[in-house]
């Protein structure tokens, strides 16, 4: 409710503080038409005017036909002019002339930080993820015309080729920034180590996870989206979504439970990582795929593939290698403050732009590049590195674009598509085989006296990495110009992300308490 108070006081405070029109300026539905109004009177005063002859009057008339065109040319001209300055549309005028569209960039930014911190709050006072209510900021903002009939938020959206409406571009774009910058965290926060020592349970378990979700996925895309026995492209994309695992919604359940060193969360932490990494590959794989078209083949497949973990495989060696330190050592002989972020900024941007060389999308590299990158490479290079955390020092950054990138998902979904009841089922179906998909993974748990079900449970979430494959769909084209995930696919994948990351908090925090951590009887329930 308070989200809702808010955005009603700020739509109702931008009618009242449009600027007013120059003084004599009068409104345009009142305005007669300056063609008739000129018309008119000259008509009246060659009708009347005594001593006029009849050459001189169709000369006159001829006179008065060109002011009104004239006159004509001049209303439209000023029409055009209210259309461009956003008089006409109750809107901010964003012309040069008029104001700074800056401003307007700022206002929405400060908007969605306000609006995000507190709904995440209130969100994780229920003990749910934060993002759910940045997300929800995002659907009301984006949906504000279809609940009020203002269009008082319109400018958060994207207007391409619009000059003079660009916020909802600049947003798109530090949305991708953040997402970037989001992957990256998330590889930071995983180890190559211990993705290599997690044992055989936690490998059938990322692996089953990723497997099961995307056949799965693919049959609903096939039976429920699929036009023809051709159009392959979007049930592979949608499999491909429903593979990877938010490592971070579940971790942040285990700590809360104090159970993160239990056998059970150990399994669910590796295999999670693992599971991501295997869900960034086949994402490479799709979009590769889908990329090629028509001229699609196998040996186009072995090559998607092959640039795929070519790729993982270099970055891993330039870890190994010390490639990170090299970077470090160089940039603490520079004097200046935020070195530290700056190079590691830098190494990301690098292997994301290096990612995008080989067709593969950006994020895959920003994953790479926080993998490599260890405490070690940097923390004893410099004494005033010395007991800095990477984490720590990005949380500012993040705190200002990862917000933007939830919100503006939020922004992209379309309730209006949820009209008709195909998107409901899409959404519906997609949630279900979500959820059967990670239950499926617990088979992979081969110790015995483990609670599988708490396994499985722990592998729903899709989180936000569901949501950075949504966005990558988006971009990607099938053969007939068509968007692969167009907005109400993109509706029914968001919808399915907030429900498999709304349940997944309360099913581990019943199934660790009530079935408890180890017990043969837990063991089996899922069997």
């Amino acid at each position: 409710m308070f989200i809702i108070f808010m955005m009603t006081a700020f739509a109702w405070g931008q009618q009242w503080l449009l600027p007013l029109p120059p003084h004599g300026t009068v409104a345009v539905a009142d305005e007669p038409t300056a063609a008739t109004s000129g018309e008119s009177a000259a008509t009246h005063e060659a009708r009347f005017e005594r001593g006029r002859n009849p050459d001189d009057e169709e000369a006159a008339t001829g006179k008065d036909r060109l002011n009104g065109e004239h006159a004509a040319d001049a209303h439209d001209e000023s029409h055009g002019d209210k259309l461009d300055s956003g008089e006409l549309h109750g809107g901010v005028s964003s012309s040069p002339g008029h104001e700074d569209p800056v401003a307007e960039v700022l206002l929405a930014i400060l908007i969605i930080l306000l609006l995000a911190k507190v709904s995440g709050d209130v969100f994780e006072r229920i003990g749910l993820p934060a993002v759910l209510g940045e997300l929800i900021v995002g659907i009301v903002l984006g949906n504000w015309a279809l609940f009020t009939g203002s269009h008082a938020m319109d400018f958060f959206k994207p207007h391409p080729g619009d000059p003079h409406h660009v916020t909802g571009t600049v947003l798109d774009m530090l949305a991708r920034i953040g997402v970037v910058l989001l992957l990256f965290e998330v590889g930071l926060e995983s180890r190559v180590k211990e993705m290599a020592a997690v044992g055989m349970s936690s490998l059938l378990v990322a692996v089953l996870g990723v497997v099961a979700p995307m056949l799965l996925g693919f049959g609903v895309g096939y039976f429920m989206v699929s036009e023809s026995a051709a159009d392959w492209q979007v049930p592979a994309f949608l499999g491909a979504t429903l593979c990877a695992t938010s490592v971070g919604i579940t971790a942040r359940v285990l700590k809360d439970l104090q159970r993160n060193q239990d056998r059970e969360s150990k399994i669910i932490l590796g295999a999670a990582v693992i599971d991501d990494v295997l869900g960034l590959v086949v994402l490479a794989v799709v979009s590769g795929v889908i990329q090629d078209g028509a001229d699609f083949h196998f040996l186009a497949l072995v090559k998607i593939v092959g640039l795929s973990i070519a790729f993982l495989a270099v970055s891993l060696f330039l870890g190994a290698v010390q490639f990170p330190r090299m970077l470090f050592r160089a940039a603490s002989f520079l004097r200046g403050h935020g070195l530290l972020v700056t190079t590691a900024l830098v190494i990301c941007f690098l292997f994301s732009w290096g990612a995008s060389l080989v067709n593969l999308a950006p994020i895959i590299g920003a994953f790479a590049a926080g993998l490599i990158l260890e405490g070690a490479h940097y923390q004893d290079v410099d004494d005033k590195w010395k007991n800095r955390r990477l984490e720590d020092a990005l949380a500012p950054l993040s705190a200002l674009l990862v917000p933007i990138f939830f919100v503006a998902t939020g922004i992209a979904v379309d309730l209006s598509q949820f009209s008709g009841g195909s998107v409901w089922m899409l959404a519906i179906g997609l949630t279900i085989v979500a959820v059967i998909g990670k239950l499926v993974c617990a088979w992979g748990v081969r110790e015995p006296g483990l609670n599988r079900l708490a396994v499985g449970i722990g592998m729903i979430p899709r989180g936000e990495v569901g949501l950075i494959f949504a966005q990558v769909g988006q971009g990607l084209m099938k053969p007939n110009g068509e968007s692969v995930v167009d907005a109400g696919t993109y509706s029914a994948i968001v919808v399915m992300v907030m429900v498999t990351t709304m349940i997944t908090p309360p099913a581990l925090k019943w199934c660790m308490s009530r079935c408890g951590s180890h017990g043969e009887a837990e063991a089996d329930s899922v069997t």
